[in-house]
């Protein structure tokens, strides 16, 4: 008698293991180390602010007693245990409680909302000018290789990278605002007062977007993708625009980001040069001042800024680039 024989099971679907898990693992120590280095920075603020000096001899005048200094570091806290106040001032951050400054006498975060809008104001229009002048200049120089328009290009980078931004802004205030009395000087409000501190700010950031499109863009065009377009008979400026520039950008897209937190670090000094009322201008004041807790909330800010930027660009390669996301 012969043996049934069973039938044999289907053989299971495999399941291919899903993006989600490594991306979200990713965003988490991503997001942990961001805040990591938060810390670090607020912690490295707290302490060293107070190797500036006691508050307490700019906000009293030089003839002060003894006494009027001990009431007022008491009103202030500042008599109490240096550990505790920077548990205190630990414990507030999370809340976005910085304390109050003790030279406007409001609480932080209040002072630095005044003050936000138009350092954003003034970061946004140098990202704009960057962008404006750097991605065709560096696309032509790329196109136009070893020609006198590249060369053009490069002596511009150069003198971009290696000029002072406050010198350009002096040089600007006088041929634009004194010689020609094009422009104002100085101030804030209308779109003439944000032209010259835009473009101070923003000459610098050119330069280097510049020079890395060309570079990056000159390894693009010899590569055997490009010649195989060409062969297919697209133009030049399409063979660049379609296939050139997105296979480019993820440096340009890195140093961007980078930029764009040097834009809001780096508005200090032009802020001071064009009396620009931003958080800039509000650090030197504050440092000048001893603000202790003013100026440690200045420099978590611009830490913050640079932290939040690098995340959003590491998240933006995955759009750019899917490779990246088959590599997360």
């Amino acid at each position: 008698m012969s043996a049934t024989l069973a039938p044999t099971p289907a053989p299971a679907t495999a399941k291919r293991p899903g993006r989600s898990g490594p991306l979200l693992r990713t965003l988490a120590v991503r997001i942990g180390t961001a805040l990591l280095v938060l810390l670090c920075t607020a912690t490295v603020a707290f302490f060293l602010v107070r190797l500036s000096g006691d508050p307490v001899k700019v906000l009293l005048p030089p003839d002060a007693t003894a006494q009027q200094e001990h009431v007022l570091r008491h009103s202030l806290g500042l008599d109490r245990p240096l550990f505790t106040q920077y548990l205190d001032y630990l414990w507030g951050l999370p809340r976005l409680d910085f304390g109050d400054s003790l030279f406007y006498n409001q609480p932080v975060r209040t002072v630095l909302a005044d003050r936000i809008p138009a350092t954003l104001l003034l970061a946004a229009g140098a990202l704009v000018v960057t962008l404006v002048i750097a991605l065709p200049a560096g696309t032509i120089a790329a196109m136009r290789r070893g020609r006198a328009t590249d060369r053009t290009v490069m002596t511009g980078v150069l003198l971009g990278q290696s000029t002072p931004p406050f010198w350009v802004g002096i040089l600007l205030v006088l041929v634009f605002a004194v010689g020609l009395h094009a422009l104002p000087a100085s101030g804030y409000g209308s779109f003439a007062h944000l032209v010259l501190p835009s473009v101070t700010l923003a000459v610098y950031s050119v330069a280097v977007v510049a020079r890395l499109l060309r570079s990056s863009l000159v390894d693009v065009l010899a590569s055997d993708h490009i010649r195989t377009a060409r062969a297919r008979g697209l133009g030049p400026v399409r063979t660049v625009l379609t296939h050139g520039l997105r296979n480019a950008s993820l440096p340009v897209v890195t140093v961007v980001g980078l930029e764009v937190g040097s834009l809001l670090g780096g508005a200090i000094l032009t802020e001071q040069v064009f009396s620009w009322p931003g958080v800039g201008r509000l650090t030197v004041e504050a440092i000048s001042n001893r603000d202790f807790p003013l100026v440690q909330a200045t420099i978590l800010l611009f830490a913050a800024t640079f932290v939040v930027v690098n995340l959003l660009v590491d998240l933006s390669y995955s759009l750019l680039d899917p490779r990246v996301r088959t590599r997360a």
